[in-house]
C-alpha cells in the first residue's frame, strides 16, 4: 500500500472564536497548497481514500486534494491526537492520504517505519518534522515497523514539481 502523511497547509494563528479547532487556512496557505497539489498530480499521486482530522484546517487541506482524489474523503478523530491502533484500523485502500497535524504525523511516521512511538511534544525530539503543506510517502503494510519511507516532499519541492 501507498500511504501519504500530509500536514495541513498554512493556517490562521488564531481563529476569530479563539477555538483552535476552527482555525482556517490563510489565503496564502490555500494558494501554496493548491500549487503543491499540482506537484502531487505531476508525480502521479492518486488517492482512493483521504482521511483527515476534524479540525477545520485539515478539512480544508483535504478539500484541496480533490484533483488527486479518486475516492472518498472522510473525517477521523484518530488524526487529532497521538497515533494509536485505531488510526491504522481506519486505513483501507491501496493509496491513502492522512491529513493531520504535528507532532502526531511525525509520531505516526516513526511508529510505522521504526516500530516505536515517541510521545514528546518537543519538535526537536521528532524523527522528522513535517512542515505545513509537506507530504511523506510511505510504502508497505500500515502497521508498526512494516512501512518504509519512500519520499519526503517539503512544500517548496511540491510547488516546484507543479511548475514543471
Amino acid at each position: 500500500m501507498d500511504l501519504w502523511l500530509i500536514r495541513h497547509a498554512i493556517a490562521q494563528d488564531q481563529a476569530p472564536s479563539g477555538d483552535d479547532a476552527r482555525r482556517a487556512l490563510t489565503p496564502e496557505g490555500r494558494d501554496r497548497f493548491a500549487r503543491g497539489v499540482r506537484g502531487l498530480a505531476r508525480i502521479g499521486a492518486r488517492f482512493d481514500l483521504v482521511l483527515h482530522s476534524p479540525m477545520l484546517r485539515a478539512q480544508e487541506t483535504a478539500d484541496l486534494l480533490q484533483p488527486v482524489c479518486t475516492g472518498e474523503t472522510a473525517v477521523t478523530s484518530a488524526l487529532a491526537r497521538a497515533p494509536d491502533e485505531q488510526l491504522f484500523a481506519d486505513i483501507q485502500g491501496t493509496c491513502v492520504a492522512l491529513v493531520g497535524h504535528e507532532p502526531w504525523l511525525s509520531q505516526t511516521l516513526g511508529w510505522l517505519v521504526f516500530g516505536w512511538r515517541v510521545y514528546e511534544e518537543d519538535p526537536s525530539i521528532a524523527i522528522v518534522e513535517l512542515k505545513k503543506g509537506s507530504a511523506a510517502h510511505l510504502v508497505g503494510e500500515p502497521r508498526p515497523g512494516a512501512m518504509h519511507l519512500a519520499a519526503l516532499y517539503p512544500p517548496a519541492a511540491l510547488r516546484a514539481l507543479g511548475r514543471r
